[in-house]
């Protein structure tokens, strides 16, 4: 038996087992909405009313694209029948976002004054801020967009829509803080002169993703069974179809500052690569990094622990004596996925710190669970053995693999 470790390296596990096939797998994007018809809903005139006016113009533009669409009725006539048809067939022009680059802004006579070095060290940091006005112009997408509509027409409640956003906008002030200091801080020639002090002084506060980040696993699973539900699927295809998605769902949203954080690092290195030796931003930008290496080390720790937990609670003992402390101690889950032999019967295991534990995957009332096979096994009992690759042990039943029996099967 072999097992995938969480950054894809292997890690084999023998304990008299002859079975195939361990396939750590990772959350996976679920496949976008169909466009098949579902189940009539109630009329709305327009979704554009419900929506509150911003300055923000995709927003804007999302009233306007959306205003004309209804929510499929039981009294819609044979012809906006027809006229709803044609339109899903040609889908809307995604929206783009400038690519503008910041030596495209400036005029000859700047550009000529500028080394090559520093018109490259000042596209880097244009990058930086660029980014962070695409980011808060997505968490308000995300809030009046989605969360607000589907609140007012009760396509999900508030409980629910708090769980799957999270306080994802009370994070638009920390990115305007970032904004308003680098705006500061540019001359009128459009340049930033030095940037190192305002990361130093503005990453720390990043740290406030990690309870955010932490409730993504839980958000996803949450979102992904609301999907289940008609009128929530058919509101988000009509989201993805209208050109302020940009042909992203709403997963894609949720999950931007998880990508932006992992960005920063990236950004500060661009820009300390093309900052002069002797510049007094160099030893700023070094201590920047640190920085927020250490913020994403700390946020990457809880949401493991969170993530170790939220399969901890999806257990189900079917014997008190499958009970095990290691597995509620548990802080770190290594690596988890489905176990396959040759007949093609699954089982899904969990590699915590100290215990493997090996379940089937049951739904009972539309709540997804683990049951418990077996009895779990310390790591302490289970053999490593090195497999190269292609390497295939032929195996039997998973009865006899996990029996108390030390012979294999």
């Amino acid at each position: 038996m072999v097992a995938h470790d969480e950054i894809g390296g292997l890690l084999p596990i023998k304990r008299t087992i002859r079975v195939l096939d361990v396939n750590n797998q990772s959350f996976r994007e679920p496949e976008e909405p169909s466009n098949k018809r579902v189940r009539p809903l109630a009329r709305v005139t327009s979704l554009a009313n419900l929506i509150s006016p911003v300055r923000n113009g995709a927003v804007r533009r999302f009233g306007q694209t959306i205003q004309s669409f209804t929510l499929r009725g039981d009294n819609r006539s044979p012809a906006s029948a027809q006229k709803w048809s044609s339109r899903s067939t040609v889908p809307t022009p995604a929206k783009r976002r400038s690519s503008v680059l910041w030596s495209e802004m400036l005029d000859v006579s700047m550009k000529e004054s500028l080394t090559t070095k520093e018109i490259k060290r000042q596209e880097a940091i244009y990058e930086m801020s660029r980014g962070e006005q695409d980011l808060i112009e997505d968490l308000k997408l995300a809030r009046k967009a989605y969360h607000d509509p589907m609140l007012k027409l009760s396509i999900m409640s508030e409980e629910e829509l708090t769980q799957i956003f999270g306080d994802l906008d009370a994070y638009i002030p920390l990115h305007e803080d970032l904004l308003a200091r680098l705006g500061e801080a540019t001359k009128p020639s459009g340049t930033i002169e030095q940037i190192g002090d305002i990361l130093v002084n503005w990453l720390p506060g990043l740290n406030a993703y990690k309870g955010y980040c932490s409730n993504q696993l839980a958000a996803k699973a949450l979102l992904d069974q609301k999907k289940q539900d008609p009128r929530v699927q058919d509101f988000l295809q009509r989201c993805l179809e209208s050109p302020f998605s940009r042909k992203l769902d709403l997963w894609s949203f949720l999950d931007i500052p998880r990508s932006r954080l992992v960005k920063y690092p990236l950004l500060l290195k661009e820009i300390l690569r093309h900052t002069p030796k002797d510049h007094p931003d160099v030893q700023l930008l070094e201590e920047a990094i640190l920085i927020i290496q250490g913020v994403l080390s700390d946020i990457n720790l809880k949401k493991g622990e969170s993530e170790c937990q939220y399969y901890i609670d999806k257990l189900e003992y079917l014997d008190e004596k499958q009970k095990d402390p290691r597995i509620e101690a548990s802080k770190v889950l290594l690596c988890h996925g489905e176990l396959k032999n040759k007949n093609g019967h699954k089982l899904y295991i969990f590699l915590f710190q100290d215990i493997l534990v090996l379940t089937r995957p049951v739904t009972r009332n539309d709540r997804h669970s683990y049951q418990v096979y077996r009895q779990p096994i310390p790591v302490q009992e289970l053999v490593l053995e090195d497999l190269q690759d292609g390497d295939v042990r032929m195996g039997g039943s998973f009865r006899g693999a996990f029996s108390n029996s030390d012979k294999g099967y």
